[in-house]
């Protein structure tokens, strides 16, 4: 290669062109988007009230309004006639002037009386029109891929699904990997020789996270795992306050022992973060994964931030391991040297200039611990001590198939999702390991 191509050369446009040339992986990327365009779209692709409908000289938008709404329709003289209720209103009833119904008219949790108890997508379907009568549903509202035993429509469920899946895999790994990079980067960065503090001090700082981690989490569980039924933002909230309670007792054990002016506890001595963070690791990979995530979510309210969170703090060892062995190779390289000797701090040091160059390999993890996380919901759900009864998530739907296998629908649909997705991730992370490969930058 001549200078000038070296020059010109950018890892980022090479590893894009080495990914490209895995036609599959390709084709599963795109696949990942049309997913991710299915789950925002979902309540306009699923819905049991109109994308637009016109209505008795009224204009309504039933879809993108609120349950909870409530519209007042008058006659001409002024008097009341009708009151719709969007949450209880039967829109396939109404007789509408102009109206544009959603690909699928049906909602995951509305539930079809007249098709009930596992109605399959090639059997007979019923439908009450407008005049109130009894009859084969028409083309339009047939339920593609058949119902449940309570009538609620499987393609209306897989698409909302799709949502709930990609959400636990995002959320999850979020909090997995900013665990995992932060404590892998300290550790790789300072091993066992590098950080001194006084002792007095490293003795009262790991005092202080165990009672914070006592008075944060361990006495508060309950608190936080009603603020997430209330809703996310009471959740996070909760969860602020936990992480400002072990904020605060560090901060106020670390105070407390500079009032100890003992020479023998002001010796400085190593803090081993590599043996702490590698100790962790081997204690949580010790306990099997979906044992430990069904012991924690029989003990805490069943919510499904509850579960992201519970499998994003179960999931960070293996990019934790993935961000130390990087650490450990970059920080003997120049540039890291040369921001130390220019007094640069060793936050700064890591965070801007050694973590950066360290990542390719950490994506790649993350993007197979997404697969692995939306299996570990799946599984949950399938079993049923996931999320809560009135969410539809793909595992929730193969439980019910489990309890009628001959609803085969159920099964196949759920599986394939699930099956499909597991696929696209693996072969996208496989493709970016070769892809990023840190022997093929030469």
């Amino acid at each position: 290669m001549s200078n000038q191509n070296l020059e010109n050369f950018s890892f980022k446009k090479y590893a894009w062109n080495q990914f490209k040339k895995d036609k599959i992986a390709l084709i599963c990327l795109y696949l990942l988007f049309l997913l991710i365009g299915i789950a925002v779209l979902a309540p306009v692709i699923a819905n049991e009230r109109p994308l637009y409908a016109e209505y008795k000289e009224y204009t309504l938008y039933p879809a993108f309004s609120s349950e909870s709404r409530t519209d007042s329709i008058f006659k001409e003289n002024g008097s009341l006639e009708e009151v719709l209720q969007y949450d209880i209103t039967d829109w396939r009833t109404l007789d509408f002037k102009k109206v544009v119904w959603p690909l699928i008219p049906y909602s995951p949790e509305g539930m079809d009386r007249y098709n009930r108890d596992y109605v399959s997508p090639s059997g007979k379907q019923r439908f009450k029109n407008k005049e109130g009568e009894i009859t084969e549903a028409p083309k339009k509202f047939r339920h593609l891929l058949g119902t449940d035993g309570i009538g609620r429509d499987l393609a209306s469920g897989l698409i909302h699904g799709t949502r709930i899946s990609l959400m636990v895999g995002l959320v999850s790994m979020g909090i997995a990997s900013l665990i995992g990079i932060v404590l892998g980067a300290l550790a790789g960065f300072f091993g066992d020789n590098k950080l001194k503090m006084p002792r007095i001090k490293y003795h009262f700082t790991l005092i202080g996270l165990f009672f914070g981690f006592f008075y944060g989490f361990g006495q508060r569980k309950y608190a936080i795992s009603n603020g997430f039924s209330e809703g996310v933002v009471s959740g996070m909230v909760e969860l602020l306050i936990s992480t400002g309670i072990i904020i605060l007792s560090v901060t106020i054990f670390r105070l407390i022992s500079r009032l100890i002016k003992i020479n023998k506890l002001q010796e400085e001595i190593y803090v081993p973060i590599d043996t702490f963070v590698s100790r962790g690791i081997e204690l949580l990979n010790s306990i099997p994964r979906l044992l430990l995530i069904i012991t924690i979510t029989a003990v805490v309210e069943r919510s499904i931030w509850i579960v992201m969170i519970i499998i994003g703090i179960t999931g960070w060892t293996g990019i934790a391991r993935f961000t130390r062995a990087e650490l450990l190779r970059i920080r003997s390289l120049e540039f890291v040297q040369a921001a130390q000797s220019l007094g640069f701090s060793s936050a700064r040091t890591i965070f801007k200039h050694a973590l950066p160059n360290a990542l390719a390999p950490v994506f790649v993890s993350i993007a197979f611990g997404i697969a692995s996380a939306i299996l570990i919901e799946s599984g949950l759900s399938f079993l049923g001590i996931g999320v809560p009864d009135d969410i539809v998530t793909w595992g929730s739907l193969l439980n019910l198939g489990r309890q009628n296998l001959e609803a085969w629908w159920l099964i196949i649909y759920p599986g394939m999702a699930i099956f499909l997705t597991i696929t696209i991730y693996n072969m996208i992370a496989e493709a970016s390991r070769d892809a990023l490969d840190p022997r093929l930058k030469s």
